[in-house]
């Protein structure tokens, strides 16, 4: 009889994978650095709106730049002590240079360039144990959506450090790895998707992406 998964244990991440998939009840669980962490229920103006928001303008960057793909609530491998199951991430694929890949089973190995969290508060895990698990494992920028002081901290990677990605004049966070992904903070907790798909169809239409895109293309295998 497999044992059940409870938050707390310590496991490595092949034990806690093996109980993780006896359990499909589970909706999500987390391996951080050998312990068992699993989210309380999820509220809906604090996680369920914000969450459709991020996705819908993830999935608008993803339709317009090839070979850049979307993910919700996937399970990532990092490392051995590490199964994490973000809220969204961008990934590049693997043959364009992207470090993470898809495994035979389905899942993703390695740091994806993009992870997102929608966090509580600036209290929860995902800005302290998280943080630190990400930048160890390189993952080149980390966004942290806070619910109750409504908030969007986004790192970038910088010499194995995450530092803060600050807001243009107009208030605007634009990420350095994904040229074009742009995002009006404010109106993500207004619940103004259209300006924040307004905001990245701004991004979409810059040079920087224009040029990123053509990089892309140049890239791709052929035939």
């Amino acid at each position: 009889m497999i044992p059940p998964l409870n938050a707390g244990d310590r496991l490595t991440r092949p034990e806690f994978e093996r109980r993780y998939q006896a359990h499909p009840e589970l909706n999500k669980a987390e391996l951080i650095e050998g312990v068992v962490h699993m989210p309380s229920p999820v509220h809906f103006a604090l996680h369920g709106k914000p969450h459709v928001a991020i996705i819908a303008w993830l999935a608008l960057y993803c339709a317009a730049t090839p070979g850049v793909v979307g993910a919700d609530n996937t399970t990532v491998r990092l490392d051995y002590e590490n199964v994490v199951q973000p809220d969204a991430l961008l990934r590049l694929e693997s043959a364009l240079g992207g470090r993470s890949h898809v495994t035979e089973d389905d899942y993703l190995a390695g740091p994806p360039e993009l992870v997102v969290e929608i966090a509580a508060s600036s209290a929860s895990y995902d800005l302290h144990n998280k943080h630190r698990v990400y930048a160890a494992n390189a993952v080149p920028e980390y966004l942290v959506a806070q619910a109750y002081e409504q908030r969007v901290d986004w790192f970038v990677l910088r010499e194995g450090v995450y530092e803060p990605l600050q807001p243009d004049a107009d208030g605007i966070l634009r990420s350095e790895v994904f040229p074009g992904l742009w995002l009006p903070a404010d109106a993500l907790w207004a619940g103004d998707l259209a300006t924040m798909l307004a905001v990245v169809q701004q991004g979409l239409a810059s040079p920087e992406h224009a040029s990123y895109v053509a990089g892309l293309r140049a890239r791709q295998p052929r035939p």
